[in-house]
C-alpha cells in the first residue's frame, strides 16, 4: 500500500494510548488475562478509527464555526440512540461531579 491508509488519510504515529485500558475492557468481557499483543493493536486501531471519524463527522457540522461544540457530537450521534443517551448521562454526571465539587470547595473555604 502506499503511503496512505486505506481510508484516504496519511498515516499517524500509533502511540498506543489505549493499550492498558483495552487489555482491561477485553479481560473484562472474556478474554485472556493478557490478550495477545495483535488483539490490542487491531482494536485500538478500530477505537482510533472511530475517534477521528466522529470528531471529523463533528467539525462537518459544525461548518464555519471554530469550535466544535458537544452538541455537534450529539447531532452525529443522532442515530445511533445507545451511543447519544451514554453521552447524555455522562454529561449529566458531569454536571453532578461539578456541582458536588463546588459544594465541597464552598465547605472547604469556611
Amino acid at each position: 500500500m502506499s503511503s496512505e491508509t486505506k481510508r484516504g488519510r496519511p498515516p499517524t504515529r500509533r502511540q498506543h494510548l489505549f493499550t492498558k485500558d483495552l487489555k482491561s475492557l477485553m479481560f473484562a468481557f472474556g478474554d485472556d488475562i493478557n490478550p495477545a499483543p495483535d488483539s490490542v493493536n487491531v482494536l485500538e486501531e478500530i477505537v482510533v478509527d472511530y475517534i477521528n471519524e466522529m470528531c471529523l463527522e463533528a467539525a462537518r457540522i459544525a461548518g464555519n464555526r471554530n469550535k466544535v461544540k458537544v452538541d455537534d457530537f450529539k447531532f452525529a450521534l443522532r442515530n445511533d440512540s445507545k451511543k447519544l443517551g451514554r453521552v447524555e448521562e455522562l454529561l449529566v454526571l458531569q454536571k453532578v461531579i461539578a456541582d458536588a465539587r463546588r459544594i465541597v470547595d464552598c465547605n472547604a473555604d469556611t
